[in-house]
């Protein structure tokens, strides 16, 4: 829902799940920690992990000093930010403090989002479907997951391909629509190897559809970095 804006990403290592199409893996650890020097010049310098929150906001200072307003809000992304619950915990009034918090999340760990929800501003959750992620359904974790995450400025990310079927996009605006069919559903396409869409344009408007049946917001948002090589 923000797309087009900039934000400042820290991404967190490892999840709690392992979907097929994931570009960074459920046991993915790093001994370090790429840090940007410069704000969107890709020159990337090593750290040891774990980094240190004093890092992180001194980082955050010298760019809103040096580029005053370049940068919407701070990205949790991951993996799955929500691991580490002991560590945002103590973080998160902090960085709330600079920028508005946005996490991004697989919409699966609800009592960890209850803790932390007062220092969130923006969310975007998964609904993973079985069709493209490879998981069993998680529809009642997700449900759990979106009563709280309707407390704050939230929307909906769905990835369909090919291989999608009509009820589990049914079956996902129901769950939506039954908590407030005001919250925006993205629906992205499966990005393959070589940027290739995943899923015909045919059947991808016939998604759509089939979800503005139920929600007032439906939106069609490939991954658009991929597309800008900003990876």
């Amino acid at each position: 829902m923000l797309i087009g804006l900039r934000q400042v990403f820290l991404r967190f290592q490892a999840c709690n799940l392992d979907c097929r199409y994931c570009d960074t893996g459920r046991n993915t650890y790093s001994a370090l920690c790429a840090i940007e020097g410069t704000p969107g010049r890709r020159n990337f310098v090593q750290f040891k992990n774990p980094i240190s929150i004093d890092r992180i906001i001194a980082i955050i200072d010298k760019w809103q000093k040096g580029w005053p307003g370049i940068h919407h809000s701070i990205s949790l992304t991951g993996g799955e930010p929500l691991l580490n619950h002991e560590i945002l915990l103590a973080w998160l009034p902090v960085l709330k403090s600079h920028l508005p918090v946005y996490l991004e999340t697989n919409g699966t760990l609800h009592a960890t989002l209850a803790s932390l929800i007062g220092y969130i501003d923006h969310i975007c959750m998964d609904i993973k479907l079985p069709s493209t992620s490879g998981h069993p359904e998680m529809w009642e974790p997700h449900r759990e997951f979106l009563k709280i995450a309707v407390q704050k400025d939230v929307s909906i990310k769905i990835v369909i391909g090919d291989t999608t079927e009509d009820w589990e996009i049914i079956r996902s605006s129901e769950l939506i629509s039954s908590i407030s069919s005001t919250i925006p559903l993205i629906l992205q396409p499966l990005t393959l190897e070589g940027g290739k869409i995943g899923i015909s344009p045919v059947r991808l408007l016939e998604l759509h559809e089939l979800a503005t049946g139920y929600l007032r917001q439906v939106r069609i948002i490939p991954q658009t970095h991929k597309f800008l090589g900003l990876l």
